[in-house]
């Protein structure tokens, strides 16, 4: 049941400038620039603003650094993201200095040290470091509700009252389950069902195979949502992209599920508006 209403007016706007950004990025100059540094399961991206926290720059690019919500190929990861940082300083023509990042919820002591030190080691210095559910409601703008965002390994979830975080919470299961699901259901290699899930002429017919994994998915919200007064769930993060996938959240969940047009670039971009000229 996506909405059709305005709740997501100012994030589609935004991410749609964004994906503009990405094919054609804006030459004006600015007295700085903010990146956010999204480290994902599937995708490391990496979204520039201007001074007025407006998209000028973007770029991704496909990789395997992370798992369930932790740095596990360290050098990759530095390598990765100190070529997209180049790549988007050629296409701007100045050099970026300011970033930050985020974590999946729950992880800061296990992992904020290593995400920092591979934007860090990157070339950035690092001026925020936040859980990815609250970076998406910078762009979301949501009072009250919980925010989820289904990565590659991990569900991460926000509860909101009155604008604040008061919960927070992640678990593994996101969008490596269901390339894994497809894998084995259709006989490919990983790779191959990871590729054939992001083709949205497939979705229709990958529903009922990936139905298992969208409800388990469903049943880790209904555990963590059930103590609070949550009326309503918004969906982030790249396995959002699944069509219909808030249909059967919200059928197993009893609570009306949303999201946005593009779930993929709603946190990058909240990272990248959490970012400061404040060195951490």
């Amino acid at each position: 049941m996506e909405t059709v209403n305005t709740t997501f007016q100012y994030c589609d706007q935004l991410v749609r400038d964004f994906e503009r950004v990405i094919n054609k990025p804006l030459l004006h100059k600015s007295s700085v620039y903010y990146t956010g540094v999204d480290l994902g399961t599937a995708y490391i991206v990496l979204a520039v603003l201007d001074e007025n926290y407006q998209p000028v720059a973007g770029a991704y690019r496909y990789a395997s650094v992370v798992k369930d919500g932790m740095v596990v190929d360290y050098i990759g990861a530095i390598r990765i993201v100190r070529e997209l940082k180049h790549e988007l300083e050629q296409k701007l023509g100045t050099e970026l200095i300011y970033a930050a990042a985020a974590l999946p919820p729950g992880t800061f002591s296990l992992d904020s040290g290593a995400i920092k030190h591979v934007v860090e080691g990157a070339g950035f210095e690092i001026t925020n470091l936040l859980d990815e559910p609250t970076a998406a409601n910078a762009v979301l703008k949501i009072k009250d509700g919980a925010i989820v965002d289904i990565g590659g390994g991990t569900t991460g979830i926000a509860i909101l009252k009155d604008g604040k975080v008061i919960y927070v919470a992640d678990e593994p299961t996101g969008g490596t389950h269901f390339s894994l699901v497809i894998a084995g259901a259709y006989r490919m290699s990983f790779d191959q069902a990871d590729q054939y899930k992001r083709d949205f002429k497939n979705h229709r017919e990958l529903m009922p195979v990936l139905q298992p994994v969208i409800e388990k998915v469903s049943s880790i919200i209904s555990k963590h949502t059930r103590d609070f007064d949550v009326k309503e769930v918004y969906l982030v993060g790249g396995t959002c992209c699944l069509q219909g996938i808030e249909d059967i959240i919200a059928k197993k969940t009893g609570l009306p599920t949303f999201k946005p047009q593009n779930p993929m670039f709603v946190t990058p971009l909240g990272i990248a508006l959490n970012c400061t000229q404040e060195i951490l």
